[in-house]
């Protein structure tokens, strides 16, 4: 066998069988691909797998998961957060790299060296973050998301200390320095300018040609190119592939191909992160941990606990309340990737001695070992660590006290703009209820206007519990989170078996997912927006109120028919569950003369025929088909695809 293939084999093989190793014990994945790449590597007894071609691939690793954060982070979302993330990050680098390399030099490393060490501590893992958040389905939560910014702030910040630390062993003046800064700064604004003009004016008509093909291997090959090719341009300029990859998201974030986009990256990022730690771990020589592990040791703690302390502080100050602090520093603590490529930088710059970088890279190991048990348990951590005297009157405290004047009411997880509608309408009523938003300014509006609104994380049991869930009479999922609502639901359904749940979906996509975990009944909105306007034309057209009625239970009741199903167009055909296609009969066919029975189409999939100009409603399946009849099919596109075939004889 080919030595090549016998490795790729062996690398494939173990991280198998790590990755169900730690799945089974419930283990962070990344810990899997870290003992793969030791056990794997040159400093290690046993097969050994060549380490190039795998340091190549994880850096496409990292090119695709800054790709796919900045589809989440498009210009708007970070219009919205400029001040928080600048602000939070900008001080979260700065203080991190003055206080550890404070402490290094008072333990004895030159002000070079310590710099460097404060820069290589102040960066945090994109990589593991998102990745461990994703895991956990907390990416969308307030501290999954601002930990998630912090991060990939950090990792434009690493541009500076790219050019810097190179430099900082050579005798080089201030002047000079201050020139590199500039012309790295200058040059992220030229890639900033290219990709995002350039993105404007290509990449959406670039993708509407491509999805006219309805080729998922054309839109793959697209997506590809395009996260390259705007690394490329960053990397011409002399910054990181990773940089321009991260801008050419942020363009594509705004267009409606986002989803499409990140669940084609989806596999070759997830695979290509595995290489990427699996090459982290190669980097490990245990020979070297006697001399250094415990300087290592103390070095880890220093930078989980100097993030942790400094980021809960900071996000703290900024008005957050005290427990989501505590998650967001926890979340940021770990050591990053980027750290380990300034360690690179320092050493061979001459600005690091062998004996300190041993010790940072070795404290950065140990960091990736603590960091995600620290992301998978931030909730109970933060809990612990949040003084009950110290909570905010307009957090979970309020809570208990609320809901034991609640009995028979409803309860409303999410209080955006349909959270809020419901409420509105029930107090209307004078019927009781309580909800509860992790938007704290909204919390706070709320209240100060009197309304029973809560902070707190609904698909947290103990906030629902608060929120008297044995007493309520129905609850409402009324935010557009899919994976929140089914936590919701699983709580729910785990306690209370028979009490009525309503969710609230954006369209009608995740109805089946929704339906099995147990909503009572799942409301999309695009469609009863429809149905509603449908309504009031009916009414507008003097149509007897009886009628407009029994129409609208019929279409809840058949999960909206009439409104699922549409006419594919040019870009948006692909993006519906049902498809309208009308089939013209050519003179002759083998349709022709056969009924709808005969040719497999009773069961409704033919909703119309058009024949010498009038058109029949919901034709009876002993329909018999003429010449120059036009069949209109309604279904999945596989199922009209079909039943297309069969009447046009193919």
């Amino acid at each position: 066998m080919d030595q090549g293939l016998a490795q790729v084999l062996l690398l494939l093989g173990a991280a198998i069988a790590s990755f169900l190793a730690c799945q089974r014990l419930r283990i962070p994945t990344s810990l899997a691909y870290l003992a793969v790449g030791v056990v794997l590597g040159p400093a290690t007894m046993g097969p050994v797998v060549d380490g190039t071609m795998i340091r190549l691939f994880a850096e496409f690793g990292i090119v695709f998961l800054l790709f796919t954060i900045g589809l989440n982070y498009s210009l708007p979302q970070l219009n919205a957060l400029r001040g928080r993330v600048l602000s939070l990050g900008t001080a979260q680098v700065g203080l991190t790299t003055l206080i550890v390399g404070l402490l290094a030099w008072l333990a004895g490393a030159d002000p070079v060296a310590a710099f460097v060490i404060g820069a290589i501590f102040a960066q945090s893992s994109t990589t593991m973050i998102s990745k461990q958040l994703s895991d956990q389905a907390e990416e969308n939560s307030p501290h999954g998301r601002l930990g998630t910014a912090m991060s990939v702030f950090q990792d434009v910040t690493a541009v500076p200390f790219i050019v810097v630390i190179p430099v900082l062993g050579t005798a080089v003046g201030a002047a000079a320095i201050g020139m590199l800064i500039g012309s790295a700064l200058a040059k992220a604004a030229i890639a900033t300018l290219l990709v995002f003009f350039a993105g404007r004016w290509l990449l959406k008509p670039l993708f509407r040609s491509v999805t006219r093909q309805r080729s998922a291997e054309a839109f793959t090959l697209t997506v590809l190119f395009v996260s390259l090719g705007a690394g490329a341009v960053t990397d011409s300029l002399g910054l990181s592939l990773a940089f321009g990859a991260f801008l050419a998201g942020m363009v594509l974030g705004e267009t409606e191909f986002r989803h499409q986009v990140e669940a084609t990256i989806r596999p070759f990022r997830d695979v290509l992160l595995g290489l990427f730690f699996i090459g982290i771990g190669m980097l490990f020589d245990p020979a070297a941990l006697p001399a250094v592990w415990a300087w290592a040791l103390a070095g880890a703690c220093l930078l989980l606990a100097s993030k942790t302390l400094l980021v809960a502080a900071l996000v703290r100050r900024a008005g957050l309340p005290i427990e989501s602090a505590w998650r967001t520093g926890l979340i940021v603590a770990v050591g990053g990737e980027f750290g380990l490529a300034l360690l690179a930088l320092g050493l061979a710059g001459g600005a690091l001695d062998d004996f300190q970088g041993q010790v940072a890279f070795t404290a950065v190991l140990f960091s990736f070992i603590l960091g995600p048990v620290l992301i998978r348990f931030n909730a109970p951590i933060a809990r612990a660590l949040t003084p009950k005297r110290l909570e905010s009157a307009a957090e979970a405290p309020v809570v208990g006290v609320a809901a034991d004047s609640l009995d028979q009411h409803v309860i409303i997880c999410g209080y955006g703009r349909i959270g809020q509608s419901v409420g509105h309408i029930l107090e209307q009523e004078g019927i009781a209820w309580g909800a509860m938003d992790l938007d704290l300014a909204k919390v706070r509006q709320a209240r100060k206007a009197g309304e029973p609104v809560f902070y707190g994380d609904a698909s947290d049991p103990a906030m629902l519990e608060s929120m008297g869930l044995d007493r309520a009479r129905l609850v409402v999922i009324s935010n557009d989170d899919t994976k929140a609502s089914l936590r919701v639901l699983a709580h729910v359904r785990a306690r209370h078996p028979r009490l009525p749940v309503m969710v609230r979906t954006r369209d009608d996509s995740h109805h089946q997912a929704l339906a099995e975990a147990g909503a009572s009944e799942v409301v999309p909105e695009t469609l009863e927006a429809g149905l509603m306007i449908a309504t009031h034309v009916l009414d507008r057209l003097q149509v007897p109120p009886a009628r407009i009625l029994e129409l609208v239970e019929r279409q809840r009741a058949a999960h909206y028919p009439l409104l699922r199903a549409r006419f594919a167009g040019e870009v948006d055909g692909a993006e519906h569950a049902e498809q309208l296609e009308p089939v013209s009969l050519a003179s002759g066919c083998q349709a022709c003369g056969k009924s709808l029975r005969e040719l497999g189409l009773a069961d409704g999939t033919a909703t119309a025929i058009v024949r010498d100009g009038e058109r029949l409603l919901d034709p009876s399946p002993d329909t018999v088909l003429a010449d120059g009849d036009t069949v209109v099919l309604r279904g999945p596109e596989d199922v009209v695809a079909r039943a297309s075939s069969r009447l046009q004889g193919r």
